[in-house]
Order: C-alpha cells, then structure tokens, then sequence
C-alpha cells in the first residue's frame, strides 16, 4: 500500500510535487538550496554534514530544536576538488578530495569557524573527475574508501575499481576488494559486521543490461570481476578474463541502470520492526535508459543473510518525471532517515506517522 505526500516550497519553483511513500511513512524536507547533495556524514551531537561533487563545498546543518527541519546551517569548505566523499569520526569529520583526504578536527564545537584542515593522507589517485568515491570508518576504526574505475569500460590500475581501507594515524593502506566499477555506497550489516557493497553496472549495453549490483565482502583480497564479468554472467566483449581470475558473484541483482548510489542499514527503531537493521537503497535512476527506472529508495530484506525481497519504500518518478534523485541514506538521530537529492540540491526526512512520541517529534 502506497500514499502521496505533497511537499511544496521555494524548492520547487510555483507547483507541489507529489512524492510516493508506503503506507504509514511520511516525508518532510529538510533543509534545500544544497547544490548537487551528495554523501551523507552524521556527527556525535547530531550535525548532518552533505559532500557535494561540482559545488565543491561541504555543508553542516543543524536542527537546533529537533522539530525535523534545519534551524542552521554552515559552510565548513568550499573551493574544494570534487569532495562528495565525507565521513565522521571521534569528533572529526574527514573529507577525500584529489588525491589527499583531509580532516577538521573538533568540527562540532567549530561550525561558524572550522579551522584549516590537516592531510592525513595524499596517495589517493587523481580524476577525480570521472572516477567516484565513498567513505566510511568501518568498526575496525580505519578509513575505508572506495575507488571508482575512471571509465565506462577498462582495466583499470590499482587503486582504481577498488576499496581500501586507511589507518589515518599511520598511512597505511590495504586493498579490500578490487575489480569493481563503481562503488556506489556500502556499510556493515548490523547484525554480524559483514561488509555490503552496490555497483554501478557499465552503460551502453542496452536498456537491460547488465544489471547493478549488491555484493558482500566475505574474503579480503577478491575479486568481482570488472571490467571482464558484469553481475553474475555477462561477458564484457571488450576484454577476456584472465583464465586463472576467481571472480565473486554478486548476492542480488538490481534492474539494470537504477543506479544504486546509497546503501545503509537502518539503525534506528522509530520505522516497525519488519525494517529494524535491514539494507535500504537509494536508487539514483537512469539516465541513458529509452524509458526511467530508479529514482527511489527500496528497501532489501535480509534472512539469513541472504537477500530474499526488494520492496520500494519511497518514489521520486512521477511518470517519467524525476521529482528528486536519491544519492545517499543515514539513520537520523530520532529514528527516522535521511535522504540526500543530488537533483535539486535537497535533504529529505523520512519518518513513520505513528511512531512513539519519545522517538518522532513530528508535529504532522
């Protein structure tokens, strides 16, 4: 069962714009004027930062008295190269941009004047251009970032199609995986730790393929199979696989071209039970496709860690009619979930009505 929600502001120019949601959920903007919002990154005192690829800036928003909209908001950088990859950490907040990653230290207690930051690493590949990032801290306590191929369809050299993981204090480094083209996003699963990964399948392959992908790391040091495997059994024309190559097959295929740029587990316990530590995706949608696909944010439904169902939690396509374009998720510090539009520059909320009032403050 699905319902419409109307959100009308400045946002979006003269008229409202009817978003889809699932039966019982409700979504609120806010905050805009974002550029093309990219990561996500939550601080310990609940300061939402948004990374951004062409504004070059980073943003932090905070909702001073937690009614579900921004009260204020802070530029922490700007005149940066590309810096969509952010993430926090024991009070820092780290930003990837060229070849270097940066931190800003104490940022939470620093938003009106952060300071210059300090290079904790400089061996990140250049283009960044083309070749896409995502960052996170793993429960390891090391920097994990993830290295997009800078083309369509190539052999990439290392770092490229790749993640690695990044002792901060020492620099050193170490390869997760590699033979991927575009990392969208990733994270732990709740439940036992295991590290989850999207990829962007290569275009012009036709409408239906090859499909995206969800893959999950369970040997450090494999391989999945870019540029000479897409998903489970496409062959690349272009270029033959090494004959001794083991490649990981993906754990679930996603249709072709949606784009699955966010992947986070739901943390919070505000949405029912049934969505309690589950893999939500925010599928970014088509863009050289004869008809849309994407443009939501579904949820996949894990059982014994597998993948056993794909259901759509909320609909930005209207038709043929992106209303927003889904980048990136985060569990907001009421339960409820973030959402970053890389469209129209904006950070939705999305919230269950009949949430308990100790873990929602909506006044809808």
């Amino acid at each position: 069962m699905f319902a419409q929600v109307i959100l009308g502001s400045a946002a979006y120019a003269a008229e409202p714009v009817m978003i889809t949601v699932s039966k019982g959920f409700g979504l609120t903007l806010f905050a805009s004027d974002l550029g093309d919002a990219k990561q996500l990154a939550l601080g310990t005192n609940g300061t939402l930062f948004v990374g951004s690829h062409k504004e070059g800036i980073i943003t932090a928003l905070v909702d001073a008295n937690q009614d579900g909209r921004v009260d204020k908001r802070y530029i922490i950088a700007k005149g940066l190269h590309y810096p969509e990859a952010i993430a926090f950490h024991d009070g820092a907040l780290y930003v990837a941009e060229d070849e270097r990653i940066l931190r800003f230290v104490e940022i939470e207690s620093r938003l009106r004047r952060p300071g210059r930051p300090k290079e904790v690493y400089d061996r990140l590949p250049s283009n960044t251009k083309k070749s896409r990032r995502a960052m996170h801290f793993g429960p390891d306590g090391r920097l994990y970032i993830a290295i997009g191929a800078p083309c369509n369809v190539c052999e990439p050299e290392d770092p490229f199609g790749s993640i690695i993981a990044i002792n901060v204090e020492s620099g050193e480094s170490e390869q997760i995986v590699s033979g991927v083209r575009r990392v969208g996003a990733f994270d732990w699963s709740v439940a036992d730790s295991e590290l989850w990964f999207s990829e962007l399948g290569r275009n012009w392959m036709g409408d239906n393929l090859p499909p995206d992908e969800i893959n999950k790391v369970e040997t450090v040091g494999s391989h999945y199979g870019f540029p000479y495997i897409h998903a489970t059994d496409v062959i690349e024309p272009a270029y033959d696989k090494p004959e001794n190559l083991k490649v990981v097959a993906p754990q679930f295929e996603l249709p072709a071209h949606v784009a699955p740029l966010g992947l986070h587990f739901y943390r919070g316990e505000q949405f029912p039970e049934r969505y309690h530590n589950q893999m939500f995706i925010a599928e970014n949608g088509s863009w050289n496709r004869s008809s849309k696909v994407g443009y939501q944010v579904v949820m996949l439904e894990i059982e014994n860690k597998k993948i056993v169902k794909r259901s759509t939690v909320v609909s930005f396509l209207d038709g043929e009619f992106p209303v927003a374009r889904p980048h990136s998720l985060l569990t907001a510090p009421d339960g409820g979930m973030y959402i970053s539009d890389d469209l129209k520059g904006n950070v939705y909320r999305l919230y269950y009505k009949n949430a308990p009032k100790s873990q929602s403050q909506d006044n809808d």
